[in-house]
């Protein structure tokens, strides 16, 4: 650990006071993108059970066709699930009412089947919602195309192509809203074959930042490429500051001004071996970042950032690391000076924020997650591949599991939570779980 750690840190805790996500403007019953309010996984709802199954504590259940990895988002009363056809020649986004769970409307355009490595799906890619539009990224198994529909209706407001996307697992990246804007990191590996860098990818890393109600261009970023990524951004505010939007990939943490595209600062991965791929979507408490990456070789990069500022005033810098234990697909929690996981080894861990020691790590039986845990109520909701719903107290004293729920059904995909529910997608059904 670097020798001027302490007062690195004490800057960090500093300015952590002042570094906040924004404050989510939208009524408590919305879960209204990636993990739900700025993607932070955190939800404030106070009645979700922590013991339920298909038969018990059941308030939706609808039998889905088609197939996708993409996570349910909540607006009111109005879920909106994207997905593909059996045979993916078709992709769609669908609404349902989450008071009978009948669908409202559904829209579809033409795809085609690829073949995937990796448990991947033609429709990845989770929407996000204002309330009057919900923004949908489809990949059509060439083209990466958003397009934006009316919530009550399902109407098309708009469309764009943004042209070939180029990776072994398909596409997969959600868009995110930010005032008059959408936001979408189309992050794509930059070569044909990434091993030997041979045919190169014509605008393989482009931020995007759109006008919301028409689609147009409000600026665009290039970014420097190298392997496909599909980390959300997210947004912190500081006292007095204007807002800073973080996004992570494989080459960097990057800070801009999400108003303009203006950098702020950029603090660059360091590599042992090749440059990883991010999955997982960054976290931020009290003044520190915390950032996966991994491959399918079993590699692992884990690191700890403190800002030490905010916007072009920070001096990021790594605090420590960890190249082993946490996850390369499922996103970090964190809670008071502890940061919280579960990751696709089956392990479930907790870890001290600013130093990175180890309080406990168990081992799962037979499970192994892709879907990223949420933090309800002081406790941490953990979907397995295996279609199991485990529930472990968030506390840094010991690995403590309260329930283990068994859907019997394949689970890919992060829940939702709103109007106290929580909502699950499985591999052939949505199910709302509540408190009766």
């Amino acid at each position: 650990m670097p020798a001027d750690f302490t007062f690195r840190f004490a800057l960090a805790m500093l300015f952590g006071i002042a570094l906040i996500p924004p404050q989510n403007n939208a009524r408590a019953d919305n879960w209204e993108r990636f993990r739900g309010p700025n993607g932070s996984g955190v939800s404030d709802d106070k009645n979700i059970p922590t013991k339920f199954s298909t038969k018990e504590n059941v308030r939706l259940s609808i039998l889905l066709t088609g197939t996708g990895n993409s996570g349910p988002i909540v607006w009111g009363d109005r879920l909106f699930l994207h997905g593909a056809s059996d045979d993916a020649m078709l992709r769609w986004l669908t609404c349902y009412d989450t008071t009978n769970g009948k669908e409202v409307w559904k829209k579809t355009i033409p795809g085609k089947s690829v073949k995937f490595r990796f448990d991947s799906s033609h429709a990845s890619s989770t929407p996000t919602t204002d309330g009057e539009a919900v923004y949908v990224s489809y990949w059509n198994g060439k083209d990466n195309i958003v397009t934006a529909y009316g919530v009550k209706k399902g109407e098309e407001l708009w469309s764009r192509n943004l042209g070939e996307f180029i990776s072994q697992h398909g596409a997969g990246a959600s868009p995110v809203v930010y005032k008059d804007k959408l936001i979408f990191a189309n992050d794509k590996d930059s070569h044909y074959d990434i091993k030997t860098l041979q045919r190169p990818v014509a605008n393989p890393s482009t931020l995007y930042a759109f006008d919301k109600k028409t689609g147009q261009t409000a600026w665009e970023i290039k970014r420097e490429p190298f392997r496909a990524c599909y980390s959300a951004p997210f947004f912190l505010e500081g006292k007095g500051k204007a807002t800073e939007m973080i996004v992570t990939s494989t080459t960097a943490i990057t800070s801009y001004d999400p108003d303009n595209g203006g950098v702020n600062w950029t603090w660059k991965w360091s590599f042992p071996k090749m440059p990883l791929r991010t999955v997982a979507s960054s976290t931020f408490a009290n003044g520190i970042l915390i950032a996966c990456s991994g491959d399918g070789s079993g590699d692992r990069h884990m690191a700890a950032v403190a800002l030490n500022g905010f916007g072009k005033e920070a001096r990021p810098d790594q605090l420590w690391k960890n190249e082993k234990d946490f996850p390369y697909v499922t996103c970090p929690l964190t809670r008071g000076e502890h940061v919280y996981f579960v990751n696709d080894g089956g392990y479930a861990g907790c870890y001290v924020l600013k130093t990175g020691k180890k309080v406990w790590q168990e081992r799962i039986p037979d499970a192994k997650f892709y879907a990223s845990p949420l933090l309800i109520n002081g406790c941490i909701y953990a979907a397995s591949d295996q279609g199991d719903i485990y529930v472990i107290a968030a506390e840094p004293t010991a690995y403590k599991l309260l329930a283990r729920n068994i859907l019997g059904e394949q689970i890919m995909t992060t829940p939702a939570v709103a109007n106290g529910t929580l909502y699950i997608r499985t591999k052939s059904h949505l199910y709302g779980f509540a408190t009766k």
